[in-house]
């Protein structure tokens, strides 16, 4: 399903707090209340209003999201995409660390990034050492080239985010987010679709024409 990344006074989009694709009620400021505590003790409670912040709350969650001068500031993980649910728990785990900090730490997320496609090639089947390598056995192997573009650009720009390099993520954080994507693209293509083919293989073929098919290819 294609990612709508939340924008600012869109009807819809990809929820940042539950990640599904729904409808948003915009307000055009926010109106709070606090407790203030005075020297003597004794709270105030006193109104505010913040004219420049607008809040988008989700028709699906009804949870919020707050944008100031027409930019998302919470949560923090911004317009990244929810993580392929097929990845396994610690790649996940490095893909949601990344989601956290990607708003303030651009370069910081690029190198997690890298980091869980270096275990996704383990995951493969690849030996883990060295990520070039890995990429090239995959290659050989027949992986598509759409795939080897996608895994090869994450570690392109996951390594100029702690090398020096050509690649600014500070000055271009949409470099970042797209990352997320090709990660998510990656599972979809090598891990989630043959999952899905085997389950409904081992579901609707009968086992005897199965072990038939076996015998067939071997």
């Amino acid at each position: 399903m294609k990612h709508f990344a939340p924008t600012f006074k869109e009807k819809s989009f990809h929820c940042p707090n539950c990640g599904i694709l729904a409808e948003q009620t915009w307000t055009r400021s926010v109106i709070g209340n606090y407790l203030r505590i005075q020297p003597n003790g004794q709270q105030v409670s006193e109104n505010f209003s913040l004219t420049n912040y607008s809040v988008a709350k989700c028709n699906h969650c009804e949870n919020f999201s707050i944008w100031l001068n027409n930019k998302m500031v919470y949560p923090l993980s911004g317009s990244v995409e929810m993580v392929n649910p097929d990845l396994p728990d610690d790649i996940k785990n490095d893909y949601n660390e990344a989601k956290d900090i990607v708003n303030i730490s651009p370069r910081g997320a690029a190198a997690l990034l890298r980091l869980a496609v270096q275990k996704l090639c383990v995951n493969l089947g690849e030996k883990g050492t060295n990520i070039n390598d890995d990429i090239k056995s995959l290659v050989k192997k027949g992986l598509p080239q759409t795939m080897q573009q996608a895994l090869d650009s994450v570690r392109v720009v996951g390594n100029n985010a702690v090398h020096p390099g050509t690649i600014d993520l500070n000055d271009n954080i949409e470099i970042a987010y797209a990352l997320f994507g090709f990660v998510n693209i990656i599972c979809e293509m090598l891990i989630s679709q043959p999952k899905k083919v085997k389950e409904y293989y081992e579901k609707h073929i009968p086992e005897n024409i199965r072990n038939g098919i076996e015998k067939r290819d071997s």
